[in-house]
Formats: structure tokens, sequence, C-alpha cells
């Protein structure tokens, strides 16, 4: 069995702040995450031993690459230590955990900062739909495309269409929860934004098409931000429970992970579907195999799910693929109510991409930091009742990396 990695907390920054406006850059914003998570786990910062950077595109946002070297700059104890920057589109942000899990897991670390970080509104928003572009085959996919993730994933609401039938409605349904969770949440995006069915179905200046067919109410949002999480070993965590008075069982840690990797190109994915159960079969294989892992029977096991609602189609897929229904199905978790925050198993409890936000890098360290609060019982005005164990899906680009983790406690 291999040995347990606990997540001891973090900080998420305020997802609605432009820090281009506020004239700060990239070491000033992780800064405040690095800070943030050393104050909410009372972590010694001379315990680090690794720190791992999760970022999509700095080079193109800002005009800097290297950030592994920048979170040194918070403090001089921690020149020296080794450093990386991670990058696997939207999933960045997991990729980056992956890796320091694997390191304490094996032994090398006890102590690592997983920091997720991106600055993504001091372009307009025809240069920044383009940078996106390069999450996919951007010469044969994006280049002079107008926002080219929207069109690719239409081709993802076109499956649906074409195999099994989608009503709009249901996608609608899907934004107003998000949007109706992000109030709850303190550092959301949208928390001050209204969003309710009839404005998600109503074309307009409001709520323009921004693909063939999804709308600007089914897209994510084009967010700054950084979150920071903790990993410990067994051994670390046991000392930090004895020395701040906790008991070890009530620690979140890592139960279960998933990773897989689908072609690049929308059009293989969708030729590999053909005669598949699922849409997705890689992203379905990161899920049985984080189950398995976990070892735990499947959803009837999970309290919770953040998913990567990066448009409410994916969110959609997500339903089918962790098993609340069948292929085919998903709208029935929607009607039933099943996905709500008061429902059997809720999705996105803090608002998800759609109403928190999409810092794209930071994102998958952002569902962990909200796994663990679930876990733990301090996620606040939207804490799930009694959740244990959260599930978590962080896709890059069209589905072609697919990280899941499963977060939960034994006591």
């Amino acid at each position: 069995m291999p040995s347990k990695v606990y997540i001891l907390g973090g900080y998420q920054t305020d997802f609605a702040r432009n820090w281009a406006r506020e004239g700060k850059g990239i070491q000033a914003i992780i800064n405040e995450a690095m800070e943030g998570a050393l104050n909410e786990t009372a972590v010694d910062l001379g315990d680090i031993e690794a720190i791992h950077v999760g970022n999509f595109a700095s080079e193109l946002y800002i005009m800097q690459a290297h950030l592994g070297a920048f979170p040194l700059n918070y403090d001089p104890v921690l020149r020296g230590i080794p450093t990386a920057r991670h990058e696997a589109a939207c999933a960045s942000g997991s990729i980056a955990a992956l890796m320091a899990r694997t390191e304490i897991e094996a032994g090398i670390y006890d102590l690592s900062l997983v920091l997720g970080v991106e600055l993504m509104k001091g372009v307009d928003s025809q240069t920044g739909g383009n940078y996106l572009g390069t999450a996919a085959w951007y010469e044969k996919e994006c280049a002079g495309i107008e926002f080219p993730f929207p069109k690719l994933f239409d081709r993802l609401y076109d499956l649906y269409e074409e195999r099994y039938g989608v009503e709009y409605e249901h996608l609608a349904e899907i934004a107003v929860i998000n949007y109706e969770n992000a109030r709850k949440n303190p550092k959301a995006q949208t928390r001050d934004w209204y969003m309710n069915k009839k404005h998600a179905c109503t074309l307009g200046d409001y709520n323009r098409t921004i693909g063939t067919r999804l709308r600007a109410s089914d897209c994510s949002q084009v967010t700054d931000g950084a979150a920071a999480i903790l990993l410990a070993s067994h051994k670390y965590a046991q000392k930090y429970a004895v020395k701040r008075g906790l008991k070890l069982e009530r620690i979140p840690f890592i139960q279960g992970w998933g990773h897989r990797t689908a072609p690049i190109r929308f059009d293989e994915k969708a030729e590999e579907s053909k005669g598949k159960e699922y849409l997705l079969p890689h992203t379905r294989k990161a899920i049985t195999d984080a189950f398995r892992r976990a070892q735990i029977h499947g959803i009837e096991d999970i309290s919770c799910i953040e998913t990567h609602d990066c448009f409410t189609i994916t969110e959609y897929a997500a339903i089918e693929h962790f098993g609340l229904t069948s292929p085919g199905e998903g709208w029935k978790a929607i009607e039933e109510g099943i996905i709500r925050f008061d429902g059997h198993c809720p999705i996105n409890p803090s608002g998800g991409l759609i109403g928190d936000g999409h810092p794209v890098g930071a994102t998958g360290t952002r569902q962990l930091l909200d796994a663990c609060l679930q876990a733990a019982g301090k996620a606040g005005d939207y804490q799930v009742p009694g959740a244990k164990r959260v599930a978590i899906l962080n896709i890059g680009g069209s589905a072609t990396t697919n990280v899941v983790h499963i977060v939960g406690r034994d006591g």
C-alpha cells in the first residue's frame, strides 16, 4: 500500500480581482497565495522541502517564463530548495500536485508546496482567446479562429446531440446552479452576479453565442488567481497533528488518483469514441482508475464533486462519466436535482469554473483546496453537510489531459 499523502490546507486568492488594474504582477500574487497558505496551516516555512508550480501560459499573458523560481523570492529561507513549473493547459495545477504527491509517496520529501497561478486579465478578450487556443493543436485547430475553444467544445455538444440528444434547458440549469453556488463562496468571481434560467435561455447582447451553439452563460470566466496547498507525508502529518492538537484521522488525504491523456486533436477523440459507451473514454478511465486506487465502489461512495465546467457541456459529460447516470441520461440528474447544492451528490459547491472562476493554471490546485475544505468541514457557507469524500475532475485542452483526485479523511 502506498503511504498516505495529506493535504494540510491552503489558500485561494480572491478570483474577482484584476491584478493588472491594481498594478501588481506575478510575484505579488504568488506571495499572497504562499503567505495565505502558511497562515492557514501554521506550517513552518523552513519545513518546505520542494515547490511545484502549475501554470499554463505566463509566457503569453505576461511575457514571463521560469515560474518555478519565483516562489523563492518570498523568503531567503527557501533559497536552494528544488522547484519546478508544470504545464498541461487547464490541468497544469493537477499535474503539479501529482508530481508533488509522487515525490512524497516515494519518500523523497515530507512537505511540499503546490502552487497554481494564472494572470489572464491583462490582455483583451480576443487576444486571450487566441492564447487559450494553444491548449489545443493550435496550427491545426485554432489558428485564425476567433474564440476557438468554445467552438471546440461545440463539437462535444454536437457529439452528444448526434448520439443521445441534448436539451439546451439542461445546460442552462447547470449554469444557474453554478452561479447559485458561487454566491455562497466569498472568493468566487461571480459571487455578486445573478443568473436565472430565463436569462441563460435567452439570447441577446448580454448572452450572445460565443461558439456556434454555446453561449456566454455556458462559459467559464476569464480569471486572475492563485491557489496554494501544502502536501505532507504521513510522518510529517503525524507530527503536525500533535503540534496543532488535531486528530490525524480528521486531516484530509489523497485517497486515489487517475491520469490519462487522449489525442490532442478533437477529431481524433471523436473518432476514438465511436462504438464506445462513453464519449470521452479516457476521461472515464481516469475516473475509474481513481475509484480503484481509492478502493471505493464508485460514485455512491462520493459526497460531492468538483468538476471541470469550462463549459456547461463538460459538466454535463462529467455527470455521466462519473456514473451519476448511464451514458445519454445526464439530464435525469439535472431534472431530479441530484447535482444541486442540497442534492444527493452536489456538483461544484464552490461555483466551479463558471461561478468561482478559471485562472487556467490554478484551477486544479483550487479544486484540491476546495476538496480538502469540504472533507475537513471547513468550507463555510458552501459546506456540503456531512461531506467526507470528494471527487475532482480537472481536464486540460479539449479533454486531452484528464486528472482525477479523490480526497477524503478517515474519521
